[in-house]
C-alpha cells in the first residue's frame, strides 16, 4: 500500500514570536514542536516527509531538524519564495513575503504524487489526529476529490496568552464542510467562547464548534486545482504586496462549484502551539506532562 506523505509548512518567519519558532527547543533534550509531528506522524504510517522552508534558513534547518529523521523516514525540501509564480505572471516586485498558505502547498507539486497531509510547523495536533488523518488518506488511494480536514473542538484551540483567530467550520449533516468562516480575536470570557465580528461585536462560538488548524487531507489531484486558481488569484491580486492565497479560499472554492467534498473528521486531540512569547512555558509544561503520561519518551529520537 502507499503510504501518504506528509507536507509540513515551515517558510513562516514567526513574526509574532520572533525569529524562527519553528527551530526552537521546547522538548526536555531540544526537541521542537516539528519533532513531535514527525514522530506521531511515523507512527501513524506516513511515508515520507516534505518540508516548505525560505532558502535563507535552509542550512539552519538541515543541520537542526533534518539531521535527526535520517534513517527514520525519508524528507524533502521544497522552497518558497515570492518569485515561484507560474510563467508569465505579473506582480509587485517590490512584494518581499510568499504568497500564504495555498501557495506553499503549492511547492510541493513536483514532489508529492500520492495523498497527502498539510500541517503547520509550529503546531501541536496530538497522536490521534495524526492516526485520523492518516486512515482517511490511506483510504482514498487513487481516488480524486475526495479530502478531508481535521476537525478541533473550539474549546480545545485556546491561547491563555492571548484572543487567537480561528476558521469556524459549518458542516452537513453527513459531516462535510459546507463552509469555513474566519474568525478573528476568539478568547474565552467568563466561561463563554467569544470573538469580535466585522462590526466589532462580541459573538458566542459554542463548546463543541469544529475550527481549523490547518490539518487537512488531499488527494493529488488537488495541486491541478490550486495552480489554476494561483493564476487567476496573481491576475486580480498580484500588484497587492499584503495579498494571500490561502488554503481555505480554495477548499470553499471547490466546495461551492461542487468539485469536492471534504470530511470533517472529529478529533479528541487539544491543540497547543507557540501564537505569541508568552505560549512558550505552557507548551514546555504540557509536552513534558505527555512524556510523564508516557505518551513520548524523554529523548524522542533515540526510541526510533
Amino acid at each position: 500500500m502507499i503510504k501518504p506523505t506528509l507536507l509540513v509548512l515551515a517558510a513562516g518567519m514567526g513574526s509574532r514570536y520572533g525569529g524562527l519558532k519553528q527551530l526552537d527547543g521546547l522538548g526536555p533534550n531540544g526537541e521542537t514542536i516539528m519533532d513531535y509531528s514527525i514522530y506521531d506522524a511515523i507512527r501513524a504510517g506516513f511515508g515520507k516527509v516534505v518540508f516548505v522552508i525560505r532558502h535563507i534558513f535552509e542550512e539552519e534547518f538541515r543541520e537542526k531538524v533534518i539531521s535527526k529523521y535520517e534513517g527514520k523516514i525519508p524528507v524533502e525540501l521544497a522552497f518558497q519564495e515570492v518569485e515561484n509564480v507560474p510563467k508569465g505572471s505579473i506582480y509587485d516586485a517590490s512584494r518581499e513575503k510568499p504568497w500564504g498558505t495555498n501557495h506553499a502547498v503549492l511547492i510541493g507539486m513536483e514532489l508529492i504524487k500520492e495523498p497527502f497531509a498539510v500541517i503547520n510547523a509550529d503546531d501541536y495536533y496530538g497522536v490521534e489526529s495524526f492516526q485520523i488523518l492518516a486512515d482517511y488518506l490511506k483510504s482514498v488511494n487513487n481516488k480524486q476529490n475526495d479530502y478531508c480536514m481535521i476537525g478541533y473542538r473550539v474549546e480545545n484551540t485556546m491561547s491563555e496568552s492571548g484572543a487567537v483567530n480561528r476558521g469556524v467550520c459549518e458542516t452537513d449533516e453527513k459531516g462535510f464542510l459546507n463552509t469555513i468562516v474566519e474568525r478573528e480575536k476568539i478568547e474565552k470570557q467568563g466561561g463563554s467562547i467569544l470573538y469580535k465580528d466585522e462590526q466589532g461585536v462580541q459573538q458566542q462560538i459554542p463548546e463543541g464548534t469544529r475550527v481549523s488548524m490547518n490539518m487537512w487531507g488531499f488527494t493529488p489531484d488537488y495541486f491541478s486545482y490550486s495552480l489554476k486558481m494561483f493564476k487567476e488569484f496573481l491576475k486580480k491580486n498580484g500588484m497587492n504586496i499584503k495579498s494571500e492565497f490561502y488554503i481555505p479560499t480554495v477548499v470553499n472554492d471547490l466546495i461551492q462549484s461542487k468539485k469536492t467534498t471534504v470530511k470533517v473528521l472529529d478529533t479528541p486531540s487539544k491543540w497547543f502551539g507557540i501564537t505569541y512569547a508568552d505560549d512558550r512555558p505552557l507548551v514546555v509544561l504540557r509536552l513534558n506532562e505527555l512524556i510523564k503520561k508516557g505518551v513520548y519518551p524523554s529523548r524522542l529520537w533515540e526510541h526510533k
